[in-house]
């Protein structure tokens, strides 16, 4: 089977809808990802067929919980959830943050090869990063805590809008009962990622 056959068979096994041009550059994506990653390091997934799964979709199921037109991908690692995100909503715009330079020049490399307008990959630690303006969403996948994503990240949105969404395995309710008293729980959605093992939360979370 190949990549793109596996791809739209996953699609079709979920509740999203993705033009044939967003399925090509997943595709070109993980092509791009599985290349890099054997000089780079950039993953544990070695195999393209479980990136399809562990990476691909695992980000993609994120974007039914999304709110809000701008958004930043804190320690986005290869570009995950940003990436693929930001394939599925070319009208929203990404910066992928990460303090690790061989991980942002493969993501400039990415965003040139796909020719991605929406996407700014910039290399800095999240505390010494100054937005212009303050984003609608702050996206995570690898945080160790949702305690470090919400003070390492507290000055990137404001209290009015912004939110800050966690991937996570299990519900987090060790993590949840130790967020500061500023930090809101505003709702906890388990997502469905077809042939992945293991549950998946995204966490959404507000200053207040």
């Amino acid at each position: 089977m190949t990549l793109r056959t596996q791809l739209e068979s996953l699609i079709q096994a979920s509740a999203l809808t993705v033009s044939p041009e967003k399925i090509d550059l997943l595709i070109q994506y993980v092509e791009l990802l599985n290349k890099w990653n054997k000089a780079y390091n950039l993953t544990s997934v070695r195999d393209p067929n479980d990136m399809l799964i562990k990476h691909i979709m695992d980000s993609l199921m994120v974007g039914e919980v999304l709110r809000g037109q701008s958004f930043i991908d804190v320690g986005t690692g290869p570009g995950l959830p940003g990436i693929p995100l930001a394939i599925l909503f070319p009208e929203r715009d990404f910066v992928l943050l990460d303090s690790l330079g061989k991980r942002i020049t493969f993501l400039r490399q990415v965003v040139f090869q796909l020719k991605l307008k929406n996407v700014t990959p910039v290399l800095s630690r999240v505390e010494k990063y100054q937005p212009e303006q303050p984003f609608d969403g702050v996206l995570s996948r690898a945080f160790a805590s949702l305690n470090d994503m919400v003070t390492w990240c507290h000055h990137l949105i404001t209290a009015e809008q912004g939110r800050f969404f966690a991937l996570k395995g299990q519900y987090p309710q060790d993590e949840i009962e130790l967020l500061p008293e500023n930090i809101k729980l505003v709702g906890s959605f388990e997502i469905s990622v077809p042939q992945l093992t293991g549950e998946r939360h995204v966490i959404e979370l507000k200053k207040i």
